[in-house]
């Protein structure tokens, strides 16, 4: 698989059958959008109308098979949600023997049934931007404890060419919480399964 982030939540997960966008929301942060046609649409909270030839746009709770990739929808308290309104939807993604966690700007906490549901997971991508917009460094390794990934990727901080609503911390402040080493800065990150430690790590993307 190939990963890039592009900015703010925003990912491409790239397989050898189909590409699968997510949160693209650029055009709303003053960049690009990066959807092209046949990709599969991705939404873990509100977003802009996607390109009419995507393959699939998904953006609410299910179950989901789409060109060799399993995805489940996982309804979640956004971070911002009043206690009892469940309005994000956490991702996990099944393919080429990784299983992906995409969870967005949700509460930091989260219940024994969602956990069941998101199971094991190999890569875990969490925003750390704070600023009461999205969760704080402290929040997201929170749930790193939680769901025990192999592999971290921070998402949603201070970027150079993203207009966000709300300024969004620098990732060096975020990572403060994390209390772990980067093993690497990469622009595209391919992975297989066989790449990963049993210990986990945090690589940070870089955007092109």
């Amino acid at each position: 698989m190939e990963i890039q982030l592009h900015g703010a939540n925003c990912l491409t997960l790239g397989t050898k059958q189909v590409r699968v966008v997510i949160d693209d929301n650029l055009v709303d942060l003053g960049a690009k959008s990066v959807t092209k046609g046949g990709d599969v649409a991705l939404f873990t909270g509100v977003h802009s109308d996607s390109p009419a030839d995507t393959k699939i746009v998904i953006g609410q709770p299910g179950e989901y098979e789409v060109s060799g990739i399993s995805i489940y929808g996982i309804a979640a308290r956004a971070h911002m949600d009043e206690e009892g309104k469940q309005t994000a939807t956490i991702f996990k993604l099944v393919t080429e023997d990784l299983r992906i966690l995409v969870v967005g700007h949700i509460y930091p906490e989260l219940s024994d049934q969602q956990l069941e549901a998101i199971g094991m997971i190999d890569v875990m991508f969490v925003p750390v931007g704070n600023s009461g917009y999205t969760l704080d460094g402290v929040g997201a390794f929170k749930l790193v404890k939680k769901v025990e990934p192999k592999l971290i990727i921070p998402t949603h901080y201070e970027m150079k060419g993203i207009e966000y609503p709300v300024p969004q911390q620098p990732l060096e402040e975020a990572l403060k919480a994390f209390s772990m080493e980067v093993k690497e800065t990469v622009s595209k990150l391919k992975l297989k399964s066989v790449d990963l430690s049993d210990t986990a790590q945090l690589v940070v993307l870089e955007r092109p």
